[in-house]
């Protein structure tokens, strides 16, 4: 890679202007990719940290330009310095790029740069100004001669880009800072408006998403992070509660189709609803009789409610969506025949196949021995999975596996047992899931693995397991659970449930070789654009990235919709700027889990009440309450709008 000419990202500042070879000093806190696109080296970087140059032609005052008339634009315009001063700046810079600046020009932009760095309130104005601070500092006679040369400066060729570090860490990169601070003042409806631009399930993800936004909050670098979760479910919930119907803006393609989606699940009804927006005709073939897929089936009614995912997606309905329940395809109506009858087939099949442990005596089949999948099935279908058995062994470490064990106590099973290869911090699971589980009394059997189902005339009796010791970490940067000879042990129980994985039925492919699979049973697409080698296929969700996060599934959906809308109207389905910028984001990264914030923190962050755990065990009613208007509007205002704009010279 190129070498760094100058840095000052992070306040560690490198200038190697002067330098040659062994005296070049290393740049060690960001990375600069190399290119943004293929065809376009990455020569500067300005943005929130500091500024980063490569290129020695790179001109330091065209880049402050762009880069502040960004700054200015983004600007909410509520504290009046930075309103009035990044555009006091944006213009001044302007000037002097247009070869009319003046001396003076200096002092007021370094003083108007301090100054709202002092007084603003959001991230957009405390690091705004840093990279032009510190191009004034370090370049001073780069804007000194643009100044007395009193030329105009060619004007280079850059990306810009508004992120925060939560709507970065969100697969559908919701505009997160937006609606908590519309819930800060009040306004949900507006919320609302700004999440569904996006995302056609809030009731739903602000329930049962695993929060990655909220991992990347710098609230956090103070205290807690915002409760972003929750306060996207008080606004569905708040609307909901009012009894008013939304009204989604729907702006027709010049050219509309017909599109077929298989499956009812996040993915697939995200991509029906933004096709819908777009004007399309839609119809959605579930092989269930209800909508949701795997959130509708995998995931209790405790955490997510029937009714608000049946709601969410009726809306979509009503929309004129179509929606073909109790349709196997593949058995009930061929792929061929939905590629022949539509424009695009959106392929969006969830993982409903459970993975088997290699233990002995699995293969056997015995009553008892029951798949993660069909158990939460079963139960979500309203059966108990063995009546028979009341003694559990759930199998595995994350979501689903919590989700087994804490349904075992609501089907009547009062003995219920957890089996992990590792420690607790080695699971994957959601925390808060895990913290649950434990308030119910769910026994946790850590650094154990099972060898052997042990059963009688048929029936499971119990689990052979060993016990396990942590040695080398392995690929996935975790620690290899090594079994301790001799540490053999039986639990017993008459039900065995492996969660440690699940996968996806395929076989509507059967016989489509221009249809590429991986070893996984994953379908493959282009991860940009989510279109196979068959351009009238598409598929996101877990048939595509395997098993994974509710909102992540959405994510797919959406882009596939896009790129459905783009197929049909005729338009080439290159990346986009935003593609380029989510890559280029993973190696610059916005959050920094060690930045010093610079002031106190101390506010309390707002949690859900909860039923009580002796209670709720035993109950299928949603075990959390949600906000009041009160706390929601208090927890909305411990959000510091994180705001940040990059440019990148290219």
């Amino acid at each position: 890679m190129a070498e760094i000419l100058f840095s000052s990202w992070g306040g560690e500042v490198v200038d190697n202007r002067d330098k040659e070879g062994q005296d070049l000093e290393p740049v060690n806190s960001v990375e600069l990719p190399e290119y943004f696109r293929q065809d376009e080296a990455v020569k500067a970087l300005m943005g929130w940290y500091g500024l980063v140059i490569r290129d020695p032609e790179t001109d330091v005052v065209d880049l402050s330009r762009v880069y502040m008339k960004e700054i200015q634009e983004k600007s909410c315009g509520k504290c009046f310095l930075c309103r009035i001063g990044t555009r006091v700046m944006a213009e001044t810079l302007e000037r002097i790029c247009q070869g009319q600046g003046k001396p003076q020009d200096l002092e007021v932009l370094g003083r108007l740069a301090e100054s709202i760095q002092e007084s603003s309130k959001c991230n957009i104005g405390q690091s705004g100004p840093v990279p032009i601070l510190h191009a004034l500092e370090h370049f001073a006679e780069k804007f000194e001669a643009a100044i007395n040369d009193k030329k105009a400066v060619p004007a280079g060729s850059y990306h810009s880009k508004l992120t925060a570090p939560c709507m970065d860490a969100c697969p559908i990169h919701l505009d997160i800072p937006t609606y908590v601070e519309c819930i800060k003042e009040g306004r949900f409806q507006d919320s609302l408006d700004v999440i569904r631009e996006k995302l056609p399930l809030p009731g739903v993800v602000g329930r049962v998403c695993v929060r990655p936004c909220e991992e990347h909050c710098r609230r956090m670098n103070l205290d807690a992070p915002i409760s972003i979760k929750f306060l996207k479910r008080f606004v569905a919930d708040y609307e909901l509660g009012k009894g008013k119907e939304p009204e989604f803006e729907i702006e027709p393609s010049e050219k509309t189709g017909k599109v077929a989606i298989v499956g009812a699940g996040p993915s697939g009804v995200t991509c029906a609803y933004h096709l819908a927006r777009k004007g399309h005709d839609v119809t959605v073939y579930e092989r269930f009789d209800e909508p949701g897929g795997m959130s509708a089936m995998g995931i209790p009614d405790y955490r997510l409610p029937r009714p608000i995912l049946r709601e969410e997606v009726d809306r979509i309905e009503r929309m004129g969506v179509k929606f073909n329940y109790e349709t196997v395809v593949g058995k009930d109506i061929k792929l061929s025949q939905l590629e022949a009858d539509n424009d695009a087939v959106f392929i969006a099949i969830g993982a409903h196949l459970g993975t088997t442990m290699g233990v002995e005596g699995e293969e056997e089949n015995y009553d008892g021995y029951i798949s993660g999948v069909q158990y939460l099935l079963d139960i979500n279908q309203g059966r108990d999975p063995y009546p028979a058995g009341k003694k559990v062994v759930v199998v595995g470490g994350g979501n689903v596996a919590i989700d087994c064990v804490r349904c075992s106590f609501r089907v009547d099973k009062p003995d219920v047992n957890l089996v992990y290869r590792r420690t607790k911090n080695e699971m994957p699971a959601d925390h808060v899931e895990i913290h649950d589980a434990e308030e119910e009394k769910v026994n946790f059997h850590y650094l154990t693995h099972p060898v052997k189902i042990i059963a009688e005339n048929g029936k499971v009796v119990g689990l052979e397991c060993v016990r396990m010791e942590l040695g080398e970490a392995d690929e996935s940067g975790r620690r290899r659970p090594v079994a301790v000879e001799g540490s053999e042990f039986v639990i017993d129980c008459d039900i065995v449930v492996p969660a440690i994985g699940q996968t996806m039925d395929l076989s509507l492919l059967e016989g489509r070789e221009d249809v590429k699979t991986t070893r996984w049973k994953t379908i493959v697409v282009d991860e940009l654009t989510k279109q196979s080698d068959e351009p009238k296929i598409f598929s996101g969700g877990d048939c595509e990235t395997g098993p994974g996060a509710l909102i992540t599934a959405c994510a797919g959906g959406r882009t596939a919709a896009f790129s459905i809308d783009k197929m049909i109207n005729g338009r080439s389905l290159e990346y986009s700027e935003d593609d380029y910028f989510d890559k280029f984001f993973k190696k610059v990264k916005v959050y920094d889990q060690s930045e010093d914030i610079g002031f106190l923190g101390g506010r309390e962050r707002k949690e859900l009440e909860m039923l009580d755990p002796d209670t709720r065990k035993f109950t299928n009613d949603e075990v959390e309450q949600g906000f009041s208007i009160q706390d929601a509007m208090a927890e909305a205002d411990r959000c510091l709008r994180c705001y940040r704009v990059a440019t990148v010279k290219v």
